[in-house]
């Protein structure tokens, strides 16, 4: 076994840069740390990091088909995951799966980013207990 600190980063290939750093940052607030041209942009939260690589040949929703099911993001308290999904609902994001809460006792949701990218919102009871 090979112990990590879990998954802190993730790539995509996106059509559109400059509309898919402005979906994660106004979105998940993340920030710009590092861009070496163009085509590239690595994008963090703090503890998560998220690469965005140009792609002529992406298209929107192409993703959805590909190896990736989808990418999530971890919410502290249940109060916040059901605020995030009225935010979501209120500004059009469109939702894949709506909030609900699952047989292990986790709740989430399900979004597509501008690419078609899938994301769960998660909050874990489990883990904020201790």
């Amino acid at each position: 076994m090979i112990k990590t600190e879990g998954l802190r980063h993730v790539a995509l290939r996106v059509a559109d840069l400059p509309r898919a750093k402005r979906f994660y940052m106004e979105v998940f607030g993340m920030r710009v740390v590092w861009q070496p041209d163009q085509d590239n942009a690595y994008l963090s939260s703090g503890s998560d990091n998220l690469a965005l690589h140009h792609e002529a040949a992406a298209q929107p929703g192409a993703a959805a088909g590909g190896a990736l099911d989808h990418i999530g993001f971890f919410v502290r308290e249940l109060r916040q995951l059901e605020e995030s999904f009225d935010w979501v609902r209120q500004r059009g994001i469109e939702i894949v799966k709506p909030l609900r809460q699952h047989r292990d006792g986790t709740w989430s949701f399900y979004i597509k980013d501008p690419d078609g990218v899938v994301i769960q919102l998660i909050h874990d009871p489990s883990a904020t207990a201790a």
